[in-house]
C-alpha cells in the first residue's frame, strides 16, 4: 500500500511523505503506482517552475519526501490540489492506497 503523510504547520502544507508500493498488479504494470507518481511528479516539477526554492525533496527507493518551504499561495494551492488528487485515488483505490 501507498502511504501518504501529510504535515500542515499553522494551517500551511508543511510536508508530504509518500511510501511504499500500491500492489495494485505486478511492477511496472501499476496503474495507481503510475497515477500517483504522475500526480507528485507533475506537482513538483510546477512548484519548481514558479520557485526554485518553495520546495526541496529527496527520493529514495522507499519513496519520496517533499518538504515545503514557502507559505506562498501558488506553493500552497499546487500542494493542495496534489493532495486532493491523491485523495480522489485513494476514494478510487482504498486497498492500495491511503492519505493521512
Amino acid at each position: 500500500m501507498i502511504t501518504v503523510e501529510i504535515k500542515k504547520e499553522n494551517s500551511k502544507y508543511k510536508k508530504v511523505t509518500i511510501l511504499g508500493h500500491a500492489m495494485y498488479d505486478d511492477y511496472g504494470k501499476d496503474i495507481v503506482c503510475s497515477a500517483c507518481s504522475s500526480i507528485v511528479t507533475t506537482t513538483v516539477n510546477g512548484v519548481l517552475a514558479l520557485n526554485n526554492d518553495s520546495i526541496s525533496y529527496l527520493v529514495s527507493k522507499k519513496g519520496m519526501c517533499i518538504d515545503i518551504n514557502s507559505f506562498d499561495r501558488n506553493t500552497q494551492l499546487l500542494v493542495n490540489n496534489m493532495i486532493n488528487l491523491l485523495k480522489e485515488l485513494e476514494r478510487n483505490y482504498p486497498e492500495n492506497i491511503e492519505v493521512k
